[in-house]
């Protein structure tokens, strides 16, 4: 297994957003194609995710796979990133070593507040689960 060090480049803050409570901002300036933290996953097993809709983790999970049939909690700082339809990083899912990357797409200024679009893929134009609420 490789090893995984914690990023000493973020840190976690209030959010500017409106409503969205936490989020994870750069400690330095942070360059275009810089990765800016590796977070291993736990995936959940499809059999345990019947009562998870009801949980206040649902907001926290990452899904994935061709399909978005796969389900996983991203540890370190990777569910405190906030959502951005214009975001300033993305990441990319290392499912052999159970990690996800989180990637600057342009450079990110020190105190920024760094984002990514939860509608990755062919997800591209499904409303958020947050959009859905009444």
């Amino acid at each position: 297994m490789e090893k995984i060090s914690a990023s000493d480049i973020i840190y976690i803050s209030k959010s500017k957003i409106p409503n969205a409570g936490r989020g994870v901002f750069a400690k330095c300036n942070i360059k275009k194609g810089e990765i800016i933290e590796r977070c291993p996953i736990v995936e959940i097993p499809s059999g345990d995710t019947s009562k998870l809709n009801e949980s206040v983790l649902v907001a926290y999970f990452l899904y994935f796979g061709k399909k978005k049939e796969r389900l996983a909690l991203m540890l370190g700082f990777g569910s405190i990133y906030n959502h951005s339809d214009k975001p300033n990083a993305t990441f990319k899912i290392r499912s052999k070593e159970k990690i996800v990357e989180f990637v600057a797409l342009k450079n990110i200024k020190k105190d920024e507040e760094i984002t990514f679009d939860y509608r990755h893929g062919s997800l591209k134009k499904s409303p958020l689960w947050f959009e859905n609420r009444s």
